[in-house]
């Protein structure tokens, strides 16, 4: 089974729920994809972080640096910035704070992203692509550049047009409806 295959299956496994949703969209929904569950297990950063940084190869965009707004992008940023050791290349990571610290530096942005760097936006699910703006804005007045957004999991074809408006190219990695589609196949989501 290839690494991307197994990825699919432990976010059928792990990640997707069936059930009456709102999302953070406001929409309403007949399931819920919580990717932190996959991302944050030992067996999901190894495979995110493969699967991820070969998208980013693929695409040809040539980041510096991936990130997002904590918490939903942290874990994917990091198995990238992982893996992209491993493979000898150098990408690091980076979080971006819901608001400012108030002590210290008083930073929104940690890890280190200079000015001059180009950032890959990560987002674990996106439905409208919204909620991403606010860590783009941020990133762009923090002075680094955005190559684009990668999304683990896409909820619709709304983010990508969306995006397309601001400049910015999308990665999916997986859409929501072919991991509901198999988990609905086999009768199985998380509980």
């Amino acid at each position: 089974m290839s690494e991307r295959a197994r990825l699919k299956e432990l976010l059928i496994e792990r990640s997707v729920r069936l059930g009456d949703f709102t999302l953070a969209s406001g929409a309403k929904s007949d399931y819920y994809i919580d990717a932190r569950r996959t991302t944050m297990s030992a067996e999901g950063q190894l495979l995110v972080g493969r699967v991820a940084y070969d998208a980013i190869v693929e695409s040809g965009l040539a980041p510096t640096h991936v990130g997002g707004l904590t918490l939903g992008a942290d874990p994917i940023s990091y198995a990238i910035a992982h893996r992209s050791a491993l493979e000898g290349a150098s990408i690091d990571g980076f979080t971006v704070r819901k608001r400012a610290k108030d002590h210290g530096t008083g930073q929104r942005i940690e890890g280190g992203l200079p000015s001059t760097g180009r950032a890959l936006m990560i987002e674990d699910t996106i439905t409208t692509g919204r909620s991403t703006m606010e860590a783009v804005e941020a990133v762009r007045m923090h002075g680094a550049s955005i190559v684009g957004v990668l999304a683990l999991v896409n909820r619709s074809d709304v983010a990508a047009a969306f995006y397309e408006d601001q400049g910015l190219r999308l990665i999916s990695l997986f859409t929501g409806g072919e991991l509901v589609a198999a988990a609905r196949a086999r009768g199985s989501a998380s509980d």
